[in-house]
């Protein structure tokens, strides 16, 4: 049986897209380590990266910020995860997604909240999907210098806030998201 595991990263940014990532692992994969993206260390991901991109299956999907902004966050980020179910080299039998919700579709599918630290597929969509995104990410700071992305891929952090105000939004910046939002119509 083909089982996906399927997960996203970029939620939360108040700039770049929001990515996500199926991963259908081979019975005997022999990756160790796998985790939650966010438990790892960046060279532990990397490797993992490689493992995983070398003995599974795997698809990536996203929506851009304008995406976002048009349909909202929620709605993107369950385009992005059939973008990545419809990426995958082999249809799945069944698909696990990280979190509360799933998106509609024809697929035989569960929701596992907390899933991305509970099942090695997800777990592996988890690694993919962060290590593509932040890759995007440190591309758009050489394109949009002074924002700190290579640092904080695009979240709210301290510096990039202060480089919002600063410089103001780029194109890549979610226009919905405060303090985007409140800087653009004055709130």
């Amino acid at each position: 049986m083909r089982i996906a595991g399927v997960d996203e990263a970029g939620r939360g940014s108040l700039a770049g897209p929001v990515v996500a990532a199926a991963v259908i692992l081979p019975e005997n994969h022999n990756i160790v380590g796998l985790d939650d993206s966010k438990q790892l260390s960046a060279p532990k991901r990397a490797q993992l990266e490689a493992e995983i991109i070398e003995k599974c299956n795997y698809g990536i999907g996203w929506a851009d910020p304008e995406v976002i902004d048009n349909i909202n966050i929620l709605q993107a980020t369950m385009v992005s995860m059939k973008r990545a179910v419809a990426a995958l080299p082999h249809k799945p039998d069944h698909i696990l997604v990280d979190g509360n919700r799933l998106p509609i579709w024809e697929y035989s599918a569960e929701f596992v909240i907390g899933g991305d630290a509970l099942h090695a597929n997800i777990s592996a969509a988890s690694i993919i999907a962060k290590e593509y995104r932040d890759r995007l990410m440190v591309e758009a700071d050489a394109q949009y210098p002074g924002y700190g992305w290579v640092s904080n891929k695009g979240y709210g952090s301290k510096q990039h806030r202060e480089a919002i105000d600063a410089l103001g939004p780029t194109p890549l910046h979610r226009k919905s998201f405060a303090p985007i939002s409140q800087m653009i119509f004055n709130i």
